[in-house]
């Protein structure tokens, strides 16, 4: 049963963050990415606090030692989020969710350059595959020798840009979980990209129509309660276990693209991302059978010691 509580948990959060996504998309066209990056982070802030009163961590769940760690996730997790956010504006949903999915490809590459993690051929052959799927997504936007529209390409760009630092994001969370709680990332991101999504007010910020900035707002409570469930559902299934429902968001992306913002999907731009989801599962079976392993060795280690 705890299982099946984390892979609906982690459904949730799926679908909560693809609603927030779509609440961006929807009032991109007005609201810079900057702001809608404050709106999405500040908003979050009473969901996450509410969270911490719940847990009984509103008193020393925020506490850190390591400062400067929280704000190196910030800054580059901030970054991503408004890459992000501005592809949403220039590029389909499912587009923008499918150049996405190669933020968990690069974290293997980055953690075995950053962090000492060991690579071995079969991961980096799926995500050799995997990347071939982004340039497969990419390629009707950055082709040479066709029309190509000027907009499209920018957001194929910065979308890819943004995945890039949400990998690099992930990497700091593995080195700040080592020593801090989740509850402490979890809050010092949320005021870190608060603060810094303010820098950007001398690039445009506006004052939204009302029905613009109460989906902005809903966008900042999704997103809270996207990464309360997300969280919570670590609790209750192993990462191997729950990574793979992280796809659902292509089939809502497709959903909400088709039936929300008229978007039909082109055929390269479903073969690329289904290598893409091919090479994460195919990452996310080889760690799951890593841990297993593991797992076996360190009970047959226990067994012979005892």
């Amino acid at each position: 049963m705890q299982p099946l509580r984390g892979i609906l948990f982690k459904v949730i959060s799926v679908c909560m963050f693809m609603a927030m996504a779509s609440l961006v998309k929807a009032g991109s066209e007005t609201v810079p990415p900057g702001q809608a990056v404050f709106f999405r982070s500040f908003f979050a802030l009473p969901i996450i606090l509410g969270w911490l009163a719940i847990r009984g961590e509103l008193r020393h769940g925020w506490k850190t030692s390591n400062p400067m760690g929280h704000f190196w996730r910030g800054l580059v997790g901030t970054s991503a989020m408004g890459l992000g956010f501005t592809g949403l504006g220039l590029l389909p949903l499912p587009e923008v969710t499918a150049i996405g999915y190669a933020a968990p490809l690069l974290v293997v590459v980055f953690a075995a350059m950053f962090l000492g993690e060991e690579v071995r051929a079969f991961r980096l052959s799926a995500v050799a595959l995997g990347m071939v799927g982004v340039l497969i997504v990419l390629s009707p936007r950055l082709s040479v020798g066709t029309a190509l529209n000027v907009s499209e390409t920018l957001g194929a760009i910065v979308v890819l840009m943004g995945a890039v630092m949400a990998a690099l994001a992930q990497v700091f969370v593995r080195k700040l979980v080592q020593t801090e709680d989740t509850a402490a990332i979890v809050f010092w991101f949320t005021i870190t990209s608060s603060i810094l999504a303010l820098f950007t007010l001398p690039w445009g910020w506006v004052v939204p129509a009302w029905w613009v900035a109460l989906m902005l707002i809903m966008a900042g409570l999704l997103g809270g309660l996207g990464q309360i469930f997300l969280t919570s559902s670590y609790r209750f299934g192993d990462a191997s276990l729950l990574a793979p429902f992280d796809y659902t968001s292509m089939l809502l992306a497709l959903l909400i693209g088709y039936f929300i913002f008229d978007e039909v999907p082109t055929g390269t731009m479903l073969i690329g991302a289904g290598l893409v989801i091919s090479a994460g599962v195919l990452i996310i079976m080889r760690e799951r059978h890593l841990g297993l392993k593991r797992a076996r060795q360190r009970k047959a280690t226990g067994n012979v010691g005892s």
